[in-house]
């Protein structure tokens, strides 16, 4: 009862698996078996006939697989034949060195029939035989279908680079699909590992060939000791008998052995192509030229006198006739009209093109960074790259410092690109480009460095430094002399950083905006659904936070945010008045990230004088800046270049401190020609900050 329970717990599919998982170690236990006990002769007979049929079918199904890769599993296959038929060879020997004396049939019924049969009971004969079949198998099948294994896994291993760039350059053309490309990669991955297992499996057949040799030897010498010397028999009937059965058993193990070599042959020899090995003989054979001239060679060798004329004419007749068959089939296949499809079939005319549909579109990758081939092993993880690790952190701490989500980084191989040369793109068009080693690394100047290196002088792709680079060997000596070094993974993964930075306002959108809105939603219901449409509308609240992203202003208090602009909204739907009112509410969050907490902030001003003129410009239509008189606007970017790289050099932010009407106009002014400089406005100065005033420009 209690065993009767307890296996109604298992239902019909854990007991499928349970057994299903037996078969292994099953095989395993029963190899082990072979070797260790003795076995009685009939269970050798079947053995030796199951090893002969397992043989057979696996010659046959390397004959008729379309292609080498779809017969994967023919290496373990082999792995578990040759090992199956070394154990049948040591219970055998077992079987014929114990009982040979006895007869013929000591050892079975299969060993007999080979020793009696196959060669005729004659061991000289058998010697010469077997001798033979172990020439074949070793030095030309075996050896041949290893050395092809050797060059065809060394040559698919090396060109697997070359493919994969061929599959991204059909798909970047449009020439297939997404599905399609990751079907040819696996394809290509699943080709690379059946070679390189098909290299392994033929040294199994070569070991397996040699192995047989000294098993012959040993079983007649041993045959001929226990045959003389312990059953008395003599020397001619001992080496009779045991020779006999040596030899049977010999054969029976190595016609299964040579199967398996020529099976391990076609497999490694033939073209990674879909057709059967009958088809491509019959298409690539069947040439009528050669079939006449064959034809007509063993015609004439026919009619010579004293040749055995039935066989050459006959063959010559069988040629002749079967150039001519492939003759008419050819010409009744390119009379044959051609399947007619679409406007073909209508009209008679070309075949109907597939219509374009939006699917053939390709949108721009929101960011996208395209490598030279030798770039590609800092991407491949299976060589050790690192680059996508860097980028996902780079994705992920951009993320949480500016408040919404980094779009991911779309990466792919270019051949058009400089092999060592590397491009950034946000939305279609190039932001940033370089050339790095990969092999390499990259000693950075900081400014102030106690030597000079020996290596290849650049610049630091994301800040513009002087640097070299370097081999990895001289690292530490590098940082002995005061230089930064750093990996030619973190080199792109910073130049990306500081590119992404400098444009987030261009990554954010109307979908992402929503998204933050619906996230303080479930927070702050009330905040946020008073705001769009009923104040603002969702473009106005987008071009708020683009122009915040712009001024390097994070957007992650998005309460303080939506709360701003839900009061100032009706007030007035102007982006830049809003932006003003925003960045006054987040006066403490600008001014924490310039100076990291500090209670004094040191300032730029702006003479009175300049202000005032500025102002007037203004006034005159130059939102934009470009109202700014020429001369006043070189000189003005001079002079707060030279006071920003002051306060650079000393340690502390660039901060300019200027009204409330001139702050957004000298943002997007100085944006790209003072870089590193921060424009703050009086009301965005803290109260619990102190200002020191380190320069005036204009005085």
């Amino acid at each position: 009862m209690v065993l009767s329970g307890y296996l109604q717990r298992f239902d019909k599919s854990q007991l499928q698996k349970l057994t299903t998982g037996l078969g292994a170690p099953v095989v395993l236990l029963a190899i082990m078996g072979m070797v260790i006990l003795p076995m009685p002769p009939f269970l050798l007979d079947i053995l030796f006939s199951f090893n002969i049929a397992l043989s057979l079918v696996i010659i046959l199904v390397a004959v008729f697989t379309e292609r080498p890769v779809d017969f994967g599993i023919f290496p373990l296959v082999l792995l578990i034949a040759t090992v199956l038929r070394l154990a049948l060879n040591v219970a055998s020997t077992r079987v014929v060195l114990l009982y040979g004396h006895e007869g013929g049939d000591a050892a079975g019924k299969v060993i007999e029939a080979f020793g009696e049969v196959v060669i005729g009971g004659n061991y000289a004969v058998g010697v010469v035989v077997f001798a033979i079949l172990l020439i074949i198998n070793f030095k030309v099948v075996t050896a041949g279908a290893g050395r092809i294994s050797e060059v065809s896994a060394r040559f698919t291993l090396d060109a697997m680079p070359g493919k994969q760039m061929a599959i991204d350059a059909d798909l970047n053309a449009g020439y297939i699909d997404q599905d399609q490309a990751r079907e040819r990669r696996e394809e290509i991955t699943a080709e690379a590992d059946f070679y390189g297992s098909m290299d392994g499996a033929s040294k199994f057949v070569k070991g397996d060939a040699v192995a047989g040799l000294f098993i012959m030897l040993i079983n007649i010498v041993g045959g001929l000791f226990i045959g003389m010397i312990q059953h008395d028999l003599s020397f001619g009937n001992a080496i009779e008998v045991y020779t006999i059965l040596t030899i049977g058993d010999g054969l029976v193990a190595q016609i299964p052995s040579l199967l398996l070599s020529v099976a391990t042959a076609i497999i490694v020899t033939r073209e990674n192509e879909t057709q059967e090995m009958g088809k491509e003989i019959q298409t690539q054979l069947g040439n009528q030229q050669a079939l006449y001239i064959a034809a007509g060679v063993l015609f004439v060798m026919g009619i010579i006198p004293g040749m055995p004329h039935f066989a050459f004419l006959g063959f010559s007749a069988l040629a002749a006739g079967y150039a001519y068959f492939r003759g008419k089939q050819a010409k009744q296949d390119a009379e044959a009209p051609a399947p007619a499809t679409g406007l073909q079939a209508e009209e008679g005319g070309a075949p109907e093109v597939k219509e374009l549909g939006w699917d053939d579109v390709q949108q721009v990758d929101t960011i996208g960074l395209e490598v030279g081939y030798r770039l590609i092993p800092l991407v491949d993880k299976s060589q050790g790259g690192e680059l996508l690790t860097r980028i996902k952190g780079v994705r992920k701490k951009l993320s949480q410092e500016l408040g919404f989500l980094i779009p991911p980084v779309h990466i792919r191989d270019n051949l058009d690109l400089d092999p060592n040369a590397y491009h950034i793109a946000m939305l279609g068009v190039t932001i940033g480009d370089a050339q790095i080693s990969h092999d390499e690394e990259l000693a950075i100047n900081p400014g102030q460095v106690f030597g000079n290196l020996e290596g290849t002088a650049t610049k630091d792709p994301a800040f513009g430094l002087d640097a070299v680079w370097i081999k990895p060997a001289k690292r530490e000596h590098a940082q002995t002399l005061g230089y930064t070094v750093v990996d030619a993974a973190t080199v792109v993964a910073t130049h990306l950083s500081q590119l992404l930075t400098n444009n987030a306002y261009q990554l954010l959108g109307h979908e992402e905006v929503q998204q933050l809105l619906d996230m303080l939603a479930k927070t702050s219901p009330k905040l946020v659904e008073g705001l769009v449409p009923d104040i603002l509308q969702l473009s106005t609240v987008v071009k708020v936070l683009q122009t915040l992203l712009f001024e390097g202003v994070p957007i992650r208090d998005m309460r303080t945010i939506v709360q701003t602009l839900s009061e100032y909204g009706p007030k007035s739907q102007d982006p830049d008045v809003l932006v003003s009112a925003v960045r006054i509410a987040l006066k403490r969050l600008i001014v924490q990230e310039i100076t990291s907490g500090s209670r004094e902030i040191p300032v730029i001003t702006l003479a009175p004088e300049l202000e005032q003129m500025l102002h007037q410009s203004l006034q005159a239509g130059g939102e934009d800046g470009a109202g700014i008189e020429p001369g006043l606007a070189d000189k003005l970017q001079q002079s707060l270049q030279q006071a920003s790289q002051q306060q650079e050099l000393a340690g502390e932010p660039a901060v300019l401190l200027t009204s409330g009407m001139l702050r957004p106009v000298l943002s997007r002014f100085l944006k790209y020609s003072v870089a590193g400089l921060h424009v703050l406005s009086y009301q965005e100065v803290p109260d619990d900050k102190q200002i020191k005033i380190v320069s005036s420009v204009g005085q």
